[in-house]
Parts: structure tokens; sequence; C-alpha cells
């Protein structure tokens, strides 16, 4: 069976046990938290910038419930991945121990999806989205089983997420989208509001238009507004997400927080950030 190494260890480096009860001490419950969550979106840039971000969501559904099994939608940053690729068989390798593949879950993907889906470890091989939630999921949910599935930022996106949604539906199975929004700044070749406090202003704005199409249960909207304000690097995890959460029953998206890597770390003028939100559903 594959064995998954990390290919990101830096974006968690540090004692996880330790981080994980940081982020435990300091939060807060939502107020309305629903009493069924089937999942959450949440940023997966190094747990110094959106690790509090990312652990909202699931001390959210940690509180509600406790999955036998994460599907997870990750972004694609590595080039030449274009389909969407189940991980079908084996574990990834974590600080603390190995998250196992739900093997029977993902062949019945494969299965009932061969027209969308297909199986490829090699799609995963440098990506780092998915990994980095692993840490946090093996720590809350000790036994929990995973599905990583790359989603591209393609239309199908919606359908992929809605027929899974209805594979799942009375499973004990939960759902995450994982992505980063808005990247801003020289270094990412997108400065249009310029610099300072009114670029950081736009930068939250334009985050919000993807978010409120989340929020929304818009998956179909999800993807083009990725294209025309560049404010989401996974728009096809997001889409795939709510699709499914939509499927599982989901009214609507609760906004747990929505920050950035400039709120997290602020060092003299705005110049630069990416946009974080988590979500539950």
């Amino acid at each position: 069976m594959p064995v998954r190494v990390p290919v990101a260890a830096p974006f968690y480096s540090g004692d996880i046990r330790a981080q994980m009860e940081r982020y435990e001490r300091g939060f807060t419950p939502p107020s309305g938290l629903p009493e069924i969550i089937s999942g959450g979106i949440v940023p997966h840039a190094g747990w110094y910038y959106s690790g509090g971000t990312a652990s909202k969501v699931y001390l959210s559904i940690k509180l509600r419930r406790s999955p036998r099994t994460f599907v997870i939608f990750g972004a694609v940053h590595a080039p030449g991945v274009s389909s969407f690729a189940v991980y079908p068989d084996g574990s990834w390798q974590t600080p603390i121990g190995e998250a196992k593949v739900d093997r029977a879950l993902a062949e019945m993907f494969l299965e009932e999806i061969p027209d969308l889906l297909v199986s490829d470890t090699r799609a995963h091989a440098l990506e780092h989205s998915i990994e980095v939630q692993l840490p946090m999921i093996k720590h809350l949910f000790t036994d929990a089983m995973i599905v990583p599935v790359a989603a591209p930022p393609l239309e199908e996106a919606v359908k992929v997420g809605g027929r899974i949604g209805r594979l799942i539906a009375g499973m004990d199975v939960a759902v995450i989208g994982s992505s980063d929004l808005t990247h801003y700044g020289d270094d990412y070749g997108f400065t249009p509001a310029g610099y300072g406090e009114g670029a950081r202003a736009w930068m939250r704005s334009n985050d919000m238009k993807i978010i409120r199409a989340a929020l929304d249960m818009h998956e179909e909207s999800i993807i083009p507004e990725a294209e025309a304000d560049g404010n989401a690097c996974g728009a096809g995890a997001m889409a795939a997400t709510v699709a499914a959460a939509k499927s599982l029953g989901a009214e609507k998206g609760i906004l747990l927080e929505h920050t950035s890597s400039f709120d997290a770390h602020p060092e003299g003028e705005f110049r630069m950030a990416v946009g974080y939100a988590g979500i539950i559903f």
C-alpha cells in the first residue's frame, strides 16, 4: 500500500500537540452553531499564519461529531494536474501518526463516478493543500480516515462535489475544502489597489466576494468569481465542498473567521498578504 511522505513539513513545524492545545485554549465556540455540521472550508498556508483559522473549523466540527472519514478536496498548485484525482489507498504520514485512506469509500467514488474521477497518487505527490490539514485532523479525530481528492478549478468541480455528497449521505463522513483566498502583493504580480490601508480594505472586500458565494451556497458562481477577481487558489475545492454540503442538506455557510497573513503578523505598511477564511456548513 502506498505511503505518502510529507513534502510541506515546514508549514506545520514544531510541537504539533502543543500548537493544537494552544488553538484549543483560544477557541470560543461560535453562537448559533448548527447541530449538524457536514463540513467546512479551511486555509492551507503555514500554521504560523493560518493555523488558528483552520483550527476553528475542526474544533467546531469536534463539538458536534467525530466523523469516521474526512473527504478532503485539495487545491491544485502543482503543474500538470488537470483531473479530479483520488488518492485510493494506503496512508499519509504526519508527525503524530499515519492518517489512513478509507479504501472502501475511495473505491466507491471511483466506481460510481468514473466519468469525473481518476485514481492517481502522483497528483498528490508535490501538493501541500491537503497535507497541512492532516496533523489537525489526526490530533482531534485520532482514528479518522481520509479520502484525498485533488480538485482543479474546473466547472466539473460542482458535479464532483454534488455526486460525492449524494454518495455519502447517511454515512459518518465530513467534507473539507482546502483553499486560500486573495494573494496580494508584488510577489504575486497582483496589486490592483496599490499599498497601504486602502489596499488592505480592497483585499478584504475582494475576499468577501467569494466568501459570500460560499456562505450563500452558490457553488456554480465560485469558479467564475475566482477567475474574474483572483480571490481563491482552491476554487475547485471550494466549489466541490459547497456542492457536497448542499447535497448533504446544508442551507447556508457560517463564517467563523476571515483574516490574512498580514492580520496575523503585521509588518509595517500593508504591501502583501494572503487571505484566509474558516467556514462551516
